[in-house]
């Protein structure tokens, strides 16, 4: 269903002339009874005042700030007041207030399987508000139960698209390494959702992301194993590097050594550079050869 701007109009004037009305009415009624002959005319006029004084109280309605009322008119959709003020509408209908303030939703901590299958806790926030009143009235049965579970379901659905975290160098997006960017996806999916209830997203973010506590462990001893692999990897790298460039300083220097020689030599430079050890010089006094 469409938004519809209400008909109103000043809602002060209904109030003065629901004032006169009811005033003027009594005073009718009391006046034409107060007569040794009661005066039928002015009991029926003072009557009709008392009605027209129900009726002005029924069109009567207070629209605060950042809100609006949805005006049904037994059973028909009216329209929708967004100006706040004391204003008259159509008489004998409903006003349902609906906000239209900007407001947070915290999902719970859910456990979900990641894209590799690992339970994983991961909740979010949702900012959102309500920008189609009549939908958010009648074509969801509760806007704002609709924006939970909603929520819920694409927290769930992204957190089942991406693994936890990447082991390798190749370039995957994950939940830990790739926040905003999960976060503009599930900001996109949960708009489509809730564009059925007028419901406008304005940021989602990840507010709790861990691994699954029975599996904690073992991650973390993965994480560390793959953190001192690449590690040792660099420290291999420069270690290799330093001990070509000391071979060609040694050739440039003139110092010529064989094969069994070089071999013996890259051998100690590659366990003093990469032993997480401080070496143990030892020296030799006699021959390799003897």
């Amino acid at each position: 269903m469409k938004e519809h701007k209400a008909w109103h109009i000043n809602g002060f004037l209904a109030l003065l002339a629901a004032i006169v009305s009811f005033a003027g009415g009594i005073a009718l009624i009391v006046f034409g009874s107060d007569q040794l002959e009661p005066n039928v005319f002015l009991i029926v006029l003072g009557i009709l005042l008392e009605v027209i004084f129900v009726v002005a109280v029924s069109s009567l309605t207070i629209v605060q700030p950042n809100e609006a009322k949805v005006i049904t008119f037994f059973g028909t959709y009216v329209g929708t007041v967004r100006d706040s003020g004391l204003w008259i509408v159509v008489p004998f209908t409903n006003k349902k207030k609906v906000t239209l303030k900007v407001r947070n939703f915290n999902s719970q901590t859910l456990k979900v399987n990641d894209a590799e299958g690992n339970p994983v806790e991961i909740g979010a926030v949702v900012v959102f508000k309500v920008t189609e009143t009549a939908k958010a009235s009648f074509d969801v049965d509760n806007y704002e139960r609709f924006v939970e579970i909603q929520s819920e379901t694409a927290v769930r659905h992204i957190a089942a698209q991406y693994p936890y975290d990447t082991f390798t160098d190749t370039a995957v997006q994950s939940l830990r390494g790739n926040a905003d960017e999960v976060a503009a996806e599930m900001m996109h999916e949960l708009q489509n959702r809730l564009a059925a209830a007028g419901v406008e997203v304005i940021e989602t973010r990840l507010t709790h992301l861990a691994y699954a506590p029975e599996i904690a462990s073992a991650m973390l001893q993965r994480q560390q194993a793959t953190a001192i692999v690449s590690a040792r990897q660099r420290i291999v790298e420069g270690a290799v590097g330093m001990v070509d460039s000391a071979l060609k300083q040694l050739a440039e220097n003139g110092i010529v050594l064989d094969e069994e020689r070089r071999a013996a030599m890259v051998n100690n430079l590659m366990v003093a550079i990469v032993s997480d050890r401080g070496a143990t010089p030892v020296i030799n006094t006699g021959s390799l050869y003897s």
